[in-house]
């Protein structure tokens, strides 16, 4: 049995986000629901991740957005073997976190002191694809390159399309649905990071 996790970010994804409309698309979806969708402390929404982690039963897709990129990948590392792969869409820039949460008056944190340390540095053992943005106010574009170069993870630049939530026009996203469709049945044919579409 296979399962779908949504997991969304920064404030939620409300009814209107394409987070919402895929868990009306797609069959066996769970959403995680933090208890304080304002305060992103990473800790604590790795936590809350681990508690859906083990009530949902066998193997099981992600399909994050946002700050909930980065909780995932934060989290993921312990359950290699249970995660069949991760949709990343528009990951935050850990640079903008700290383990205070979100600073807001602050572009960039220094590797150190922000979240950065907290993630993978490496290919984290099950296939991961990287949904950017050429204008994304949360992540340049070359950064979210980056990240999907060191997790080996296939990529795609999906242009002009902001943070890929509400504020951007993004709530039903057919076009998402089938690169999540195209990425499941694709890994038949991925050999570590290099995805076939």
């Amino acid at each position: 049995m296979e399962n779908i996790l949504i997991v969304p970010g920064l404030y939620g994804s409300g009814l209107q986000h394409w987070q919402s409309w895929f868990e009306h698309k797609v069959r066996n979806c769970v959403r995680v629901e933090q208890p304080d969708w304002d305060n992103p402390i990473l800790s604590e929404w790795v936590n809350t991740f681990n508690r859906y982690m083990e009530q949902v039963q066998g193997r099981i897709w992600i399909v994050a957005h946002s700050f909930g990129c980065l909780t995932t990948m934060a989290a993921a590392q312990q359950y290699t073997n249970r995660i069949a792969g991760a949709m990343l869409v528009a990951p935050a820039n850990p640079e903008r976190f700290n383990s205070d949460g979100f600073q807001e008056s602050i572009f960039y944190i220094s590797a150190q002191r922000s979240l950065t340390l907290k993630l993978p540095q490496h290919y984290p053992q099950f296939p991961t694809l990287v949904i950017a943005s050429t204008n994304d106010p949360w992540m340049p574009l070359e950064q979210a390159k980056k990240w999907a170069e060191r997790w080996e993870s296939g990529f795609i630049n999906a242009g002009a399309v902001g943070h890929i939530n509400i504020a951007s026009g993004h709530g039903p996203w057919l076009e998402g649905l089938e690169y999540f469709q195209r990425f499941k049945a694709a890994q038949q044919y991925i050999v570590r990071g290099d995805i076939v579409f």
